[in-house]
């Protein structure tokens, strides 16, 4: 199978529907283009996802597909950006029929799920690596950022951690076991809160999503802010299956590992309290920000928790 042929195949369709009032040109010329409408910033991110790095050998491709573009939404949510478009760039050994029909119907079913549609791309031979790139906009100077917390804010995070990373354990385990289907499930098929990122636009003083862990993405925050942090490890949120699973190793996991796609924000006391009642219910406030650098715990000892995920090796 050609390049052309597996485009029109596998690709095409999901970009049938492709002219929207912002998206104006679609798949099948030079470029794409993007209109973007007045009093609007763009907002876009690129993530990419490395066999054998961010998912296993022989991981089934119909995860993959969802996975990859929940992965990368998950940046627009976090500046509480709406999605519009985004591109594909696949590098594939070989063109394997029932691995493409598998990624596409995975990416397509995302795609509807977060109302984004696919605006161009690129394919060619070569170890498998997919690279999506996502554009959203935003009211314009109103993202949210990591640069704003402030001290006296309280940390909130979205929903439960850990469990994603738990789940690396055993991706490959066929065990029906309701249990470890739950945390299973919370790494193949991850939720970007967009709703919940617009809706904390002009509230939420910084944000970020939580993909290398809660310890090492907060840090960014507080590094950009130039302020400290007090965490409450009693506070975390997890499932009741991670805790069965992995009992005293619970809290390591959702202090520090990957892949939960849940936002942490910084918002100061009166703004969340004046929140919709239905808004507060979605956040869990795990500490507050402090004048003075550094990052304490309280609750658990931080010398006893590795550290987050970092590409090249450096402890985070």
């Amino acid at each position: 199978m050609g390049e052309f042929e597996l485009i029109r195949q596998y690709f095409q369709p999901l970009a049938a529907k492709a002219m929207t009032d912002q998206l104006v040109l679609g798949p099948g010329d030079d470029c794409a283009i993007q209109c973007i409408p007045p009093g609007r910033d763009l907002v876009f991110s690129v993530d990419t996802l490395v066999e054998g790095v961010h998912f296993p050998l022989n991981y089934s491709s119909g995860y993959l597909g969802w996975r990859a573009l929940a992965v990368a939404i998950s940046d627009l949510a976090a500046m509480g950006a709406e999605p519009v478009c985004f591109s594909l760039a696949l590098t594939l050994p070989e063109a394997d029929p029932d691995w493409l029909s598998g990624f596409a119907a995975g990416l397509a079913r995302a795609s509807e799920a977060f109302g984004i549609t696919l605006a161009g791309g690129d394919t060619t031979r070569g170890p498998l690596t997919i690279s999506i790139q996502v554009h959203g906009t935003v009211d314009q100077g109103k993202a949210i950022r990591r640069s704003g917390a402030r001290p006296g804010d309280l940390i909130c995070v979205t929903g439960p951690l850990g469990s994603a990373g738990a789940a690396l354990a055993f991706l490959e385990d066929a065990d029906p076991d309701p249990i470890r289907q739950a945390v299973l499930a919370r790494y193949h098929f991850p939720e970007p809160r967009l709703a919940l990122g617009q809706q904390l636009v002009g509230k939420a003083s910084a944000a970020i999503d939580i993909s290398d862990g809660l310890l090492a993405d907060l840090q960014h925050i507080l590094d950009a802010s130039a302020v400290g942090a007090e965490l409450d490890a009693r506070k975390i949120p997890m499932m009741p299956e991670l805790e069965q699973l992995q009992g005293d190793q619970s809290l390591s996991l959702a202090l520090t590992a990957g892949d939960d796609y849940e936002l942490c924000i910084a918002i100061a006391p009166d703004v969340l309290a004046g929140l919709t009642s239905d808004l507060r219910a979605r956040l869990t406030v795990v500490g507050q920000i402090r004048m003075t650098p550094g990052l304490s715990l309280v609750g658990a000892d931080l010398a006893q928790v590795r550290p987050g995920f970092d590409h090249f090796g450096r402890l985070v």
